[in-house]
């Protein structure tokens, strides 16, 4: 189901800068009986993300109706809004866009994300990096072609996840979820200024452990952090959380970090 504008419609205009340039933003949020999680959050992403971009959207309390209206009637599911700077003119130049775009849609939940939870996951280096930009840093624009790449060589191996560096090799993130890692008491996260998502999992994970015996450290680190960790974790709005069962020729068993997190990520508000 898609809505466009507040319209039950699947057709967007070629002239949309979504379309022309990845012009936009978006989130991604889990549905649990009827409810949008961290609803507020994915409103203040957006928000930001609008901000960075210079996107004059303003509809957002009709938005937000919006997704708790599609979310309502749904037991469970995948809600993901998209908002583009709209259609006008050529080129480059958005001075002509007068109204931006919003974009729902809805689709099943990964039934794959149980088995992870339980199971864990195994993770590969990606031969992809992403470059370094602290302007588009940390937020989910619509440029998104290096994922696409990650994605691919991704499907291409027998890993469920791919580890993520940026240009100088620092570890960034997963394709499509945050890390992080634990050693003793310290839980270490990559920084996410200069490339990667900051993404809303990662967020709360972060706020429930600087109330915690944990110690969490954003960090610059390179490839070879992992290999001195006692757990890992990979997190991300719908999955939440999942802890990663080996990387390369490295196991790990323990489960102290995701299972102080996993029961707190699943709170829906």
């Amino acid at each position: 189901m898609f809505l466009i504008n507040g319209h039950e419609q699947e057709c967007l205009p070629a002239s949309d800068r979504a379309t022309q340039f990845g012009d936009g933003c978006f989130t991604t949020a889990r549905i649990v009986d009827g409810d949008v999680c961290f609803l507020a959050a994915h409103i203040l992403r957006l928000q930001q993300a609008c901000e960075r971009l210079l996107i004059p959207f303003a509809q957002w309390a009709e938005l937000e109706r919006e997704m708790q209206s599609i979310a309502a009637d749904k037991p469970c599911g995948v809600l993901k809004v998209i908002i583009s700077r709209g259609s006008g003119g050529r080129g480059y130049s958005g001075a002509n866009c007068q109204q931006p775009t919003r974009i729902l849609s809805v689709s099943a939940y990964p039934a794959h994300y149980a088995v992870w939870r339980k199971e864990g996951i195994t993770l590969a280096l990606s031969p992809v990096r992403l470059g370094r930009n602290p302007l588009l840093g940390g937020i989910k624009h619509l440029n998104r072609l290096e994922q696409v790449l990650i994605r691919t060589h991704l499907e291409q191996s027998d890993a469920d996840e791919a580890l993520v560096l940026d240009s100088e090799g620092f570890i960034t993130e997963c394709c499509a979820a945050n890390l992080l890692w634990r050693q003793g008491n310290d839980v270490f996260t990559p920084k996410v200024d200069q490339a990667g998502v900051n993404g809303i999992m990662r967020q709360f994970c972060m706020q429930q452990l600087a109330h915690s015996g944990f110690r969490v450290v954003e960090i610059n680190a390179g490839e070879e952090a992992l290999l001195d960790a006692d757990e890992i974790v990979i997190c991300n709005a719908l999955m939440p959380v999942v802890p990663v069962r080996a990387y390369g020729k490295h196991n790990w068993s323990s489960r102290e970090l995701y299972s102080f997190l996993a029961p707190l990520c699943e709170q829906t508000k």
